[in-house]
């Protein structure tokens, strides 16, 4: 009986031993170096490749050239022909001016020379070019209360408006045109005030239409004008006070000098030159702007 026992004994130590050493886990497989688990970048750290990244300027102008149609006939085919894209903003050309000064604009294309010339002067604007021209016109209803179809100059039919009190809207935002028409008063000795001088503080398209709906009169450029189907008619033109020309500037602070030239080059050369000298001949029987490229 003691030897079966001592051999049950030893048979239970065994099996306990065997379980024991079944149940053991095995080690966890070593962790891959840090080196190696980095070697493979995440998602985000990705870059996009520059080729897929458009090519973009900004335009600050007038918006003359843009009611009048001028750039819709001329960028696609600047774009067509560069790839880049121009992104147009169209206010007055003292807001387009502000713009570049405050580098948010590659390209300014405006008209009122002296503060053109003072742009460059500061030091905001280079590689100014005369780019075209036009005139302006004083327009008003075709009864002409004022009288100034009788009127030999420009300050003289300014003159007529304000005795006669007539209507007159002013585009009142500080644009080339609003400039130019606060300069022929000046010249004149008068300064506009009263009821009868309304400020629109909108764009000459704008401004048109409300000079038309109120029988009034208005200083326009002749594109503009030109392009609209309005009741109102020309009563002054070709006075040399009334010239209008255009000038197109580099931003000192663009980030895309290269692309800013391109633009301008476009503008002043061959190609751009003949756009301009043809545009509007289908419709209006005449070019609404006269093609005058030279650097300044």
């Amino acid at each position: 009986m003691k030897h079966a026992s001592r051999t049950s004994f030893f048979l239970i130590l065994a099996a306990i031993l065997l379980l024991a050493g079944c149940s053991t886990a095995a080690p966890a497989p070593a962790s891959a170096p840090a080196s190696e688990a980095s070697e493979a970048p995440a998602a985000s750290d990705a870059k996009p490749s520059t080729d897929s990244q458009t090519k973009e300027i900004v335009l600050a102008t007038t918006t003359s050239t843009q009611d009048s149609g001028l750039l819709d006939d001329m960028l696609p085919a600047f774009e067509t022909k560069t790839g880049i894209k121009v992104k147009v903003v169209a206010v007055g050309t003292g807001q387009a001016i502000k713009l570049g000064e405050d580098g948010n604009a590659d390209v300014v294309l405006v008209h009122s020379r002296p503060a053109e010339d003072e742009f460059v002067e500061k030091g905001f604007g280079v590689d100014a070019y005369d780019v075209m021209y036009n005139q302006f016109y004083i327009v008003g209803p075709e009864s002409d209360p004022a009288g100034v179809k009788n009127a030999k100059t420009a300050e003289e039919a300014l003159q007529k408006i304000a005795e006669k009190q007539a209507t007159f809207v002013s585009r009142g935002d500080d644009s080339g045109t609003d400039k130019k028409e606060k300069s022929i008063w000046k010249s004149a000795g008068i300064t506009p005030t009263g009821s009868w001088y309304l400020s629109s503080g909108q764009g000459m398209g704008d401004t048109l239409q409300m000079a038309d709906e109120k029988d009034a009169y208005t200083l326009t450029d002749e594109a503009t004008f030109l392009s609209r189907k309005l009741g109102l008619v020309v009563l002054m033109q070709g006075d040399k006070a009334l010239l209008n020309p255009y000038g197109i500037i580099k931003v000192k602070s663009t980030g895309k000098p290269e692309l800013a030239d391109e633009l301008i080059s476009f503008f002043v050369g061959e190609e751009g030159q003949k756009m301009i000298g043809e545009f509007g001949k289908d419709k209006y029987g005449k070019g609404l702007f006269v093609p005058d490229a030279k650097k300044r």
